[in-house]
């Protein structure tokens, strides 16, 4: 069986040495495709025996999705991690002895995936552990053609494991707010594709299947989307903090809750609400408006 690790990468130098020692005896072969980084993230790569390609970024759906184009054809098995993730033991141990004897009409697997923030594991707010697709057998599976937060979707069944994924990003909380204020516009786009419709709708969206990929989705696509902005951003952070007791995550956990949970989702309203005014005073259609405020390029086919 041949499992093969992708991790896409733009200057990880500090997480992927980490991220690559996590897959040792779990990966045949770990691919990295890289946007033409410039510090140590390549040579880390080479020394640790990673197979190395580059092409430049338009996102992270268009850039994972052509990764896979660049697989061996002999490759069974496909590991989506992030450079700042490892896997846990649990999770190893799980992959070594369930994947090799899964049968042959399993597409995918889902496996748990928790995040630190500052330091400290986040266990309240109703987040985590989130149930991702990581694992798909190669030629079944591929990325959403979305701007953000995309997942792995399969036609055909799929099977829960037990083990789990950390994301331990080290970065500054600069770097993090940063990274959110682009994801942010990366979600404008998404949300105003739900209202004007200029690109194709891809989604996992689905309440019937029961998987809490879709069911989310969907309640972001049917209900969150349709409510007042701004308004949405308080009420999430509200449910998040209190009802689902982010409190308890301590000094971090309000950080977290509060920036990630409320500060992030009011910024993509306030975002949305920008490209709308540019379009009412200049009369630009949306595609237009999306690119002169921010400054996103946006691919309708």
């Amino acid at each position: 069986m041949k499992l093969v690790a992708v991790i896409l990468t733009f200057n990880e130098e500090q997480h992927l040495a980490r991220c690559i020692a996590s897959l040792e005896g779990v990966a045949s072969e770990v691919v990295i495709a890289d946007c033409f980084s410039t510090d140590a993230t390549l040579k880390i790569a080479r020394a640790q025996g990673a197979r190395v390609i580059q092409r430049e970024w338009v996102n992270h759906a268009t850039q994972f999705n052509w990764a896979l184009t660049q697989l061996d054809a002999g490759t069974d098995w496909v590991l989506r991690i992030d450079a700042d993730e490892m896997l846990t033991s649990e999770l190893i141990a799980e992959i070594k002895a369930r994947l090799p004897d899964l049968a042959q009409e399993i597409e995918g697997v889902y496996c748990s995936r928790r995040m630190t923030f500052q330091g400290r594991l986040m266990r309240h707010g109703g987040v985590f552990p989130v149930r991702v697709m990581r694992l798909f057998r190669h030629g079944r599976g591929q990325c959403e053609n979305r701007w953000m937060d995309e997942h792995i979707k399969v036609a055909g069944p799929t099977v829960d494991f037990k083990g789990e994924l950390i994301d331990d990003n080290l970065n500054s909380l600069t770097w993090w707010t940063d990274k959110h204020n682009k994801y942010a516009s990366r979600e404008a786009v998404d949300l105003l594709n739900l209202q004007y419709h200029f690109m194709p709708h891809d989604s996992v969206a689905n309440l019937r299947g029961g998987k809490q990929a879709g069911v989310k989705r969907w309640v972001k696509e049917v209900v969150y989307a349709r409510l007042p902005g701004g308004f949405r951003a308080f009420a999430y952070f509200l449910y998040r903090y209190v009802i689902r007791l982010g409190f308890l995550d301590g000094q971090a956990g309000t950080a977290f809750h509060f920036l990630q949970g409320f500060w992030y989702r009011y910024l993509v309203d306030a975002k949305v609400a920008e490209v709308k005014r540019y379009m009412r005073d200049t009369g630009s259609d949306v595609s237009v408006a999306i690119e002169q405020v921010l400054g996103v390029k946006v691919n309708k086919s």
